[in-house]
């Protein structure tokens, strides 16, 4: 497949289907010169919404039904069509978002694993999750009827693309990919500050739906105001579930809609989080200045623009705490600002980093100096002690791009009685040595049950796309905290449990069936059985 960018139509594609909107226009902008880019983008009304629906709602019986070989080969012929595009793509959306090319070549190729890997997962069958309790007519006092288990699609569902991942987290990215997999159609609201590279990877999927001649309302990309297509898209009757990444208020927005509906559906939504990061004392007293400098890189990658860049570094008081902090500050005034993603998060930036340098008790630690071009503000630090966190909420807000607040604590109870007082957040880190053990073990149980990863001796801004990681963690984080939307975990947001008790054989479904035809691993009378038995 090929795509020239000067082909960009600035159309919504609705079931296959290049459509002009009805209700105005939008531009993608250079960020880091707020220059306007070509095409304007027509944006759909509420009408023509309902065509998206609609045909998602016509593809669903058809798209759930699909063997796992041709809805596997689906998945992956997606990949090879983003691939095709070559570097036209990664063009395009350095021009919408400031991100340099390295950066999004390694997305375009994470966005092309994780649909191979949940290929793989299709072709493997466990997200079936069959169970098995065979028919037991002589079992007393009384016999057992025959139950058979799986899980099933929920039906269409409509996916938010995020700002911050033009690709990974955007029209082909991690909830379009397992809502596939799952066998749901996905409609797609596009995000207006990349809407050409979302066309791009539009086009890709439809190509794919094309060329394996399944039903093209599968897939819908949507150009449309936010917050009324947005809305609307929610409170569809036809849309089951919603995959979001975003703000804060975007998502509690999105779950209020969809919890009014006459029929709720659960909304997936990935929003705040700041990350704690925890130095403690035996660790941070090996090197002060390397660490320091490894957190200031994690806190400015990307312009600090990621969901998982730390907002918050737990350091102790004392001699090597004082050497971390005049590190930092060292480090910071060496640092140069990156072109953040649009006009808008640049100002919701600076005007974060205005109210808490005004906060009492926060001192400015260091800062940084702008870089060239627009929107590319000078790194800050900030410091304070435990006993203003606890008091002060603005502490707690997530400041989205490159500032981070340093917490002096006193001893290991200092620290607990913070980090107990902490919201949910996506990532916790812990910076330590074999001398620290004690003290983490006095706060991992806080840990657990305030994070969905946490991780040692690492930074929290590389998320691994595989079987066991966890992108997800309690409120405000994500809206829903027993599920991920990174890895092939995410599959299960999508999916409900059916049980299916005396069906003849004739009528189940292949995962149930006694011969197994799908050759799937299942559980039988509670025990584990290979692809090879029947039941």
């Amino acid at each position: 497949m090929s795509t020239d960018t000067q082909q960009l139509t600035g159309q919504s594609i609705l079931a296959g289907i290049t459509t002009p909107g009805n209700g105005g226009e939008v531009r993608g902008f250079n960020p880091a010169t707020n220059q306007a880019l070509d095409p304007a983008y027509s944006l759909i009304d509420t009408d023509q919404l309902q065509l998206a629906t609609a045909a998602a709602e016509d593809a669903f019986e058809s798209f759930r039904s699909l063997d796992p070989e041709t809805h596997a080969a689906f998945l992956e012929a997606i990949a090879e069509n983003i691939e095709a595009v070559g570097t036209e793509l990664v063009a395009r959306a350095m021009a919408e978002t400031g991100l340099p090319e390295a950066r999004l070549t390694g997305e375009r190729g994470r966005t092309c694993n994780q649909l191979r890997l949940f290929a793989q997962v299709v072709r493997a069958g466990d997200h079936h999750g069959v169970r098995i309790d065979p028919a037991l007519p002589e079992r007393t006092p009384m016999p057992r009827v025959d139950i058979r288990q799986r899980k099933i699609p929920v039906g269409p569902v409509a996916v938010f693309g995020a700002s911050n991942f033009p690709l990974a987290f955007s029209t082909a990215g991690g909830d379009t990919a397992s809502a596939l997999a799952a066998g749901c159609p996905v409609v797609f609201k596009a995000h207006n500050a990349h809407p050409g590279t979302s066309e791009i990877v539009g086009r890709a999927i439809t190509q794919a739906i094309t060329d394996a001649n399944l039903h093209p309302g599968i897939f819908s990309l949507l150009y449309g105001p936010g917050a009324s297509i947005g809305q609307a898209l929610v409170a569809d009757p036809r849309i089951k579930a919603v995959g979001f990444t975003g703000s804060r208020s975007g998502g509690t927005a999105l779950m209020a809609s969809a919890a009014a509906r006459p029929e709720p559906i659960p909304v997936y939504a990935e929003m705040s989080s700041i990350n704690p990061v925890i130095f403690f004392a035996g660790a941070l007293a090996e090197d002060a200045a390397g660490h320091a400098k490894a957190y200031l890189g994690s806190v400015t990658g990307s312009s600090g623009q990621l969901c998982t860049a730390p907002g918050l570094v737990f350091v102790p008081a004392g001699e090597s705490g004082d050497a971390f902090a005049a590190a930092l500050r060292a480090e910071t005034g060496n640092a140069s600002g990156q072109t953040m993603l649009t006009e808008g998060i640049y100002n919701s930036w600076v005007q974060g980093v205005h109210n808490l340098g005004a906060q009492p008790g926060v001192e400015l630690l260091g800062r940084g100096t702008k870089g060239a071009g627009e929107n590319a503000p000078a790194p800050s630090i900030f410091s304070t002690g435990v006993e203003q966190l606890l008091e002060n909420p603005v502490l707690h807000e997530e400041i989205f791009g490159a500032a981070s607040l340093v917490i002096r604590y006193e001893d290991v109870a200092d620290l607990a009685t913070a980090l107990s007082k902490l919201e949910g957040q996506l990532t916790a880190t812990l910076q330590l040595n074999d001398s620290d053990h004690e003290a983490v073990a006095a706060v991992l149980p806080i840990l657990e049950r305030k994070a969905g990863r946490i991780l040692v001796n690492g930074w929290p801004t590389g998320v691994e796309v595989g079987h066991a990681m966890v992108h997800g963690g309690p409120f405000p984080a994500t809206s829903d905290t027993r599920t991920t939307s990174v890895g092939t975990l995410a599959i299960e947001r999508f999916l409900r449990p059916v049980a299916y008790q005396n069906i003849p054989d004739g009528l189940l479904p292949a995962p149930l069936q006694r011969a197994n035809p799908w050759k799937l691993t299942r559980r039988i009378d509670g025990t584990l059985k290979n692809a090879g038995d029947q039941a």
